[in-house]
């Protein structure tokens, strides 16, 4: 397999793809294209600049595109724009290309460039959760089938994104599995024990205290209000919340906790990936309120720490990853059923541990062996 020649078009380093670049690069001859340029990546949702961490681009062939577009233009597609795209990966040479996300300029023009020109693979998460109707879903339709009809196969990473991938006109022979999946040793119990320790201390937590955490973007889709004012609606001397994160609504998550003088909900920073295993080990319930989410990686890291889970309806991933046995999912949007699940998960501790070491076994065959293996078979 060593005479395969795959070329990978992503916006930057991600530490969910990358490791899975390193094993191909093993196997078959690859070059990812970083197309975000090389600088420091704005992070809208996060509302703070990203550094790549240098072990992102390690074990594997890479070149940072130039970007002339804005970081910050208001049409998310015009913020990529590779001028040298094209020719870099031409010289290249590749037999395959595998472009991640087509919803940038640069990335849509790669893809028309090479159509019957090199074979086209595609991975993207997303799924039909979040539908419109009407001229809007029209258009829409009619934009993805021509998209979609430029490439020569698709890597769905669930059931929602499968779905998706097929509303839009491809066939099942040309669908693989290649699951969303996290370093799940990375986020196990054993290594990450004192820092669990630690920073239950550090918010003052007996042992029948149950933590639920809440970690990622503080903006109106991921929805850390619905949680907060479900959790201050209920009457519990035993239950504290952890925000982990930022963005756009900090100030008001703890402007009302302010004016509630509730001390039973805490504020952490954005974290880096290293210090989120043991955030992750420390907390006894993870919750992710979204509103809608493609798939929710998060899930996948808590799981690995060994958590129950609670989620809404409209989380990609919801479908594969929580079960009755692992959690509990509450129609979207509506503060009375995410109370009522709380209330429900938070009867017994004991209850809660059990539900954790299911997720664990849930997420074990959500791995990166999967979608590497799965991937070598597509590029034959």
């Amino acid at each position: 397999m060593k005479t395969i020649q795959l070329a990978i078009v992503v916006s930057h380093p991600i530490p969910y793809y990358t490791p899975v670049f390193r094993e191909l690069a093993k196997s078959i001859r690859l070059k990812v294209f970083y197309t975000a340029g090389n600088e420091q990546f704005y992070d809208f949702g996060f509302q703070r600049n990203m550094q790549w961490d240098a072990n992102l681009l390690q074990g594997y062939d890479h070149q940072f595109l130039t970007n002339t577009g804005r970081q910050h233009h208001y049409i998310h597609f015009f913020r990529i724009k590779n001028p040298d795209a094209i020719e870099a990966i031409k010289l290249f040479n590749p037999q395959h290309l595998l472009i991640y996300g087509w919803a940038y300029y640069s990335h849509l023009s790669i893809i028309r460039y090479f159509k019957n020109k090199v074979k086209i693979s595609f991975r993207g998460d997303s799924n039909l959760l979040n539908s419109s109707s009407g001229l809007k879903h029209l258009f829409k339709k009619i934009a993805l089938r021509w998209i979609y009809k430029h490439i020569d196969q698709a890597f769905f990473t669930g059931t929602h994104s499968k779905i998706y991938f097929k509303a839009y006109g491809l066939k099942e022979s040309q669908l693989f599995f290649a699951p969303h999946a996290i370093d799940n040793q990375k986020f196990a119990t054993v290594p990450h024990g004192s820092e669990k320790q630690t920073l239950r201390d550090k918010l003052g937590l007996q042992n029948d205290n149950i933590l639920i955490l809440f970690a990622g973007k503080f903006n109106p889709n991921k929805n850390p209000r619905l949680l907060l004012n479900a959790f201050l609606r209920i009457k519990s001397e035993h239950l504290i919340l952890l925000f982990v994160g930022s963005g756009i609504l900090e100030h008001k998550l703890k402007e009302t906790v302010r004016k509630r003088q509730n001390s039973k909900v805490h504020f952490l920073p954005f974290q880096d990936q290293d210090y989120m295993p043991g955030i992750y080990q420390a907390c006894d319930l993870f919750c992710m309120p979204s509103n809608h989410e493609t798939w929710g990686l998060a899930i996948n890291e808590a799981m690995a720490a060994g958590k129950a889970i609670l989620a809404s309806d409209h989380i990609g991933c919801a479908i594969d990853l929580i079960r009755e046995s692992n959690g509990k999912t509450f129609k979207r949007g509506d503060i009375t059923d995410l109370q009522e699940k709380l209330e429900l998960l938070m009867v017994r501790k004991s209850d809660l541990t059990e539900r954790g070491l299911a997720s664990k076994s849930i997420i074990a065959k959500w791995d990166f062996n999967t979608q590497i293996n799965n991937m070598l078979y597509a590029f034959k």
